[in-house]
């Protein structure tokens, strides 16, 4: 099966930082089943062995051996692998999902263009799995990378355009698409979230009136531009608390916090316990904090 060699190609060429010779191939062996909190970006990834759990906004999403995941903007999630354990890990590739790769394959590319939210689950069609099986055998021989990666890729791109994410993927490329427009914001807000914010600002940014913006904005994070703004905060906050042990109220300055009551009392809502304790027990548990995951 292709699953098999797939899973047997990701646990001998694993590594700590995800990363491999072909250029926006990730390759992931994770043995922890603690909680963790990431942004994403849009990428494609294949769950080879075990399951995760993702939790974005009030949203579940849940995939599994033999699942994909499909990621279209920059999304901040928390989530958990389960059915792993030492001798068992989350096996998973990524691919990252490139506009530029994408608008090319548009043209020929269903037109689709109906809207779709930035993350969505489901079983990897056997065409899909055996285009990620080709990418995969490329790391064996390095040679024929640089000539059958790209087209591998873009072998890969149109199965999914073609599959049931079209419409999701279709968006990435689209340089009008209601998903390219809101990532304009998006960006801003990701370079610039210890800066007050003005959802009008925002709006004018993404070329829409405010309504429209707050829909494209909610239908694509699912959570208003506050509220995406307080989790890229105290995600940044969380991996300054690592570093810089005994700050918590410089960092929630840092941050964009003017109170540090509320910086404390929002981080605890998000990550389950005060900056202080959270930040000691993360220093105490390095190895894992640090591990690279897939989404």
């Amino acid at each position: 099966m292709a699953l098999d060699e797939i899973r047997d190609l990701i646990a001998r060429h694993a590594r700590p930082d995800m990363a491999s010779p072909i250029d926006g191939l990730q390759v992931s062996s994770v043995d922890s089943t603690e909680e963790h909190h990431s942004l994403t970006e849009p990428l494609l990834v294949v769950l080879a062995q075990g399951g995760k759990r993702l939790l974005l906004g009030d949203e579940v999403h849940e995939y599994r051996t033999g699942d994909c995941l499909v990621v279209s903007a920059e999304v901040p999630v928390s989530g958990h692998f389960f059915d792993i354990g030492k001798d068992r890990p989350a096996l998973g590739v990524g691919l990252a999902l490139r506009p530029t790769v994408i608008a090319p394959l548009l043209l020929a590319a269903p037109a689709d263009r109906r809207a779709a939210p930035a993350i969505a689950t489901g079983k990897a069609e056997p065409a899909l799995l055996d285009a990620v099986l080709r990418m995969l055998r490329l790391l064996d021989h390095p040679s024929d990378a640089r000539v059958l990666a790209p087209l591998y890729e873009q072998e890969i791109l149109w199965r999914l355009l073609t599959g049931r994410h079209g419409p999701l993927v279709r968006q990435i490329g689209l340089a009008d698409s209601g998903l390219s427009l809101v990532g304009r914001a998006i960006r801003w807000i990701r370079e610039n979230y210890a800066e007050p914010i003005r959802v009008a600002d925002l709006a004018r940014l993404a070329g829409m009136s405010e309504s429209a913006f707050h829909r494209h904005f909610r239908a694509v994070t699912t959570m208003s531009p506050i509220q995406y703004r307080k989790i890229i905060r105290l995600q940044e906050a969380r991996a300054l608390l690592v570093a810089r042990p005994g700050d918590v109220a410089g960092i929630g300055h840092l941050v964009g916090y003017d109170s540090a009551t509320q910086f404390s009392r929002e981080y605890r809502e998000l990550f389950g316990a005060p900056p202080g304790q959270d930040a000691a027990r993360l220093r105490a548990d390095a190895g894992t904090f640090g591990q690279h995951r897939l989404p």
